[in-house]
């Protein structure tokens, strides 16, 4: 068995595609889905966009800029 946080992110060590799907956000900012989820209704967190009828992703550019002054913190 192994712990899911000590392996690397499949997408860590190449370029950030411009939309992320819901497990690199998590990875990203360390929130939760349903934390994720209630900021994006809250409208304290980016939306996502809709790339299929079924699937959402989010704009890399608008995650930077959420995560910016977190990183101050």
């Amino acid at each position: 068995m192994s712990d899911k946080t000590s392996r690397p992110h499949p997408d860590m060590g190449r370029a950030t595609p411009p939309l992320l799907r819901l497990p690199a956000v998590l990875h990203l900012t360390g929130l939760a889905r349903s934390t994720v989820y209630r900021m994006v209704a809250d409208h304290t967190f980016p939306a996502p966009v809709r790339i299929a009828k079924r699937a959402v992703a989010w704009r890399r550019e608008e995650l930077q800029r959420w995560t910016r002054p977190r990183q101050l913190l």
